[in-house]
């Protein structure tokens, strides 16, 4: 993930590329538990020492794949119907729906593994889930549209929103969708 504190040649893009294709194909075909650096690197068509080098384990890996968008990217891509409130509660509960799933479960466990592994894995998690959201752009704007009124930031407010997501996949428990929507009803609404 980041270069600066490995050693070795410099990364081939086409080599990066295959990898990560390999790694999410990997996953999607077995499941986090039967995915192995030698079977990516077979099917990358790499050698297992060039996959070490660039990445710690198999949940950089998959966090990487993850954030390159080639894995599960219609689910990570919210709704934008132009009603803030719905767009939320439905992408709040695709998320939960597909964290029930023995695939989704697996890989929340191991993005969480690899973020708690690896710093920069989870400061790229942040980054790419915080300011650059697209709805932490949504709810600034609403933010921004009643000035002194909200009860936080857009992007402190994206952050409670996936934290509720991550409590629940870590205790197994399914969101119903009436939570969600009082959760989300409670952060985007201006405080009284």
């Amino acid at each position: 993930m980041t270069e600066g504190h490995r050693s070795g040649p410099v990364r081939s893009d086409a080599a990066r590329r295959a990898i990560l294709e390999a790694t999410a194909q990997q996953f999607h075909e077995k499941g986090y538990d039967h995915l192995t650096i030698e079977g990516i690197a077979q099917r990358a068509g790499t050698g297992k020492q060039t996959v070490y080098r660039w990445w710690g384990s198999k949940g950089e890996l998959l966090a990487e794949a993850l954030l390159e968008g080639l894995i599960l990217p219609d689910t990570l891509r919210p709704p934008d119907t132009g009603d803030l409130e719905a767009d939320l509660s439905a992408w709040l509960q695709t998320l939960s729906d597909m964290l029930q799933q023995p695939r989704g479960e697996a890989l929340m466990r191991s993005l969480i593994a690899a973020a708690a592994e690896h710093a920069e894995v989870g400061r790229r998690l942040r980054a790419t889930l915080g300011a650059d959201f697209v709805f932490t752009r949504r709810l600034q704007a609403e933010v921004d549209a009643h000035p002194g009124e909200a009860p936080a930031s857009g992007a402190e407010l994206t952050e409670a929103l996936l934290g509720l997501i991550i409590v629940r996949a870590l205790s197994r428990e399914p969101l119903d969708p009436s939570t969600a929507a009082r959760l989300v009803q409670v952060l985007t609404a201006p405080s009284a």
